[in-house]
C-alpha cells in the first residue's frame, strides 16, 4: 500500500522544503470533480482553489482516521484497482505516490480510465536519479528503505508508465531542498487523456 513515504513528511514542513510551494502551483489547478489518489496525511488540501468537488483515496486506515478528523473523509482503496466507473472525473491528483503503489502501469492506466476525455492528471513524484553515482545508492538502499518507508522504492521510473497511456503537456524536473541525495530527484506536471499507443 502507498503511505507517505519521507518526502511527504519532508513536505509537510513547508517551511523546510520546497514541495509545499510544488503542491500549491500544482494542486491549484484541479477543477470540477477532483479524485486525489493516496490523499495520505492530507498536505494537498490547503492548495485547492475555487470549488471543486473532491473524493480522496486512501488505502491506509491511519491516515483515513486523521483525514477524517480533519472533515474530509476517505474513501479506502488501491490506485491499481480505483473503485470509480469510467470517466467519472475532471482531475486527477497524485503526489509522492507511485513510488510505493504495487504497479505502476496498473495505476496509470486506472487514472486514465476514471478520466473523462477532457480531464488532467496533475501529478508530482520522486524518480530515480539521473546522475549514476546516486543511482548506485538508490539501487543499495531501496530494499532496506522500503521495508521502512511503507512501501516507497528509491529506483521506479515513472514517466515510461506515464507515456504509455498519456500526453505530458508539461513536465519539470526538479529535486527537493532540502533532502537526501537518494530522494531529491522529482517530476512533475500535467498531462491528457491521449489514445493508447499501439491502437493506431
Amino acid at each position: 500500500m502507498f503511505l507517505n513515504c519521507l518526502c511527504d513528511v519532508l513536505a509537510a514542513l513547508p517551511d523546510l522544503t520546497n514541495v509545499g510551494a510544488w503542491r500549491q502551483e500544482l494542486v491549484g489547478q484541479a477543477r470540477g470533480r477532483v479524485l486525489e489518489i493516496g490523499a495520505g496525511t492530507g498536505s494537498n488540501l490547503p492548495h485547492y482553489a475555487g470549488e471543486v468537488d473532491l473524493t480522496l483515496l486512501e488505502p491506509d486506515k491511519r491516515f483515513r482516521g486523521r483525514l477524517e478528523h480533519l472533515g474530509h473523509p476517505a474513501i479506502r482503496g488501491f490506485a491499481e484497482e480505483l473503485p470509480f466507473e469510467d470517466a467519472s472525473f475532471d482531475t486527477v491528483v497524485c503526489t509522492l505516490v507511485m513510488c510505493s503503489v504495487r504497479d505502476v502501469d496498473a495505476a496509470v492506466r486506472e487514472i486514465r480510465r476514471v478520466l473523462r476525455p477532457q480531464g488532467r492528471y496533475l501529478f508530482l513524484e520522486h524518480v530515480l536519479a539521473s546522475e549514476p553515482s546516486a543511482q548506485r545508492w538508490q539501487h543499495r538502499l531501496d530494499p532496506t528503505w522500503s521495508r521502512l518507508a511503507g512501501g516507497c522504492h528509491l529506483t521506479r521510473e515513472f514517466l515510461p508508465s506515464l507515456e504509455q497511456s498519456f500526453q505530458v503537456d508539461s513536465l519539470t524536473r526538479d529535486r527537493i531542498q532540502p533532502a537526501p541525495s537518494f530522494v531529491r530527484e522529482t517530476v512533475r506536471g500535467v498531462a491528457s487523456f491521449s489514445a493508447p499507443r499501439g491502437t493506431g
